[in-house]
């Protein structure tokens, strides 16, 4: 035969290089366990149930909410929040947006939320109100109250039902933070 061979070398493998892979798989499994404790001691998974925080958040996904969020700070005006109405365990979690904060008056005229007399001014994206329920007359929050409305106006169950009314800080779960189901729907939770 005319020209170069090449033979092959057997690739042995060594009992160096299954070490090796184990290890990195190994450490691999370790981090996401610890990841995955971390994430959830100091969150837990909710479902969003029903259209009343659409489109931020739809029917069926799962949001991760953050109960270390309020352990330091309080809930802002624009934070999506995890919360027990009326603290009653029997009921679902409800995620709504912190509209009205302690010691604020809040009032809905025409349509449109005031904040101390002041007309609360909002993305353009939300629909006028049409039903101000309990709100319609001036409403003066606690030291521990918030208001909260749903980013879906005229389709939330809310601060202007009876049933739900102010939401007490002690209801407060946490904070919505990331989607995390569906998957292509994964990423933060915007504060308005």
């Amino acid at each position: 035969r005319k020209g170069l061979t090449f033979y092959e070398k057997k690739k042995r493998i060594s009992k160096e290089m299954v070490r090796e892979i184990f290890s990195t798989i190994f450490y691999c499994f370790v981090a996401v366990f610890i990841a995955f404790v971390l994430v959830f001691s100091v969150g837990m998974r909710v479902s969003v149930i029903g259209v009343s925080m659409e489109p931020a958040l739809v029917n069926g996904q799962e949001v991760l909410i953050n109960k270390f969020a309020y352990k330091l700070a309080s809930p802002r005006r624009g934070d999506v929040i995890a919360f027990l109405p009326n603290g009653n365990p029997n009921s679902h979690y409800y995620l709504k947006r912190v509209i009205g904060l302690p010691g604020e008056k809040i009032q809905i005229i025409g349509g449109y939320v005031y904040i101390n007399g002041e007309l609360y001014a909002e993305d353009e994206s939300y629909d006028k109100i049409a039903d101000a329920g309990i709100a319609e007359t001036e409403i003066l929050l606690e030291s521990d109250e918030y208001f909260v409305l749903g980013d879906n106006r005229n389709d939330s169950s809310d601060s202007r039902d009876p049933s739900v009314a102010n939401v007490k800080r002690s209801q407060i779960v946490g904070r919505a933070w990331l989607r995390i189901w569906p998957l292509n729907r994964l990423g933060f939770i915007s504060h308005r």
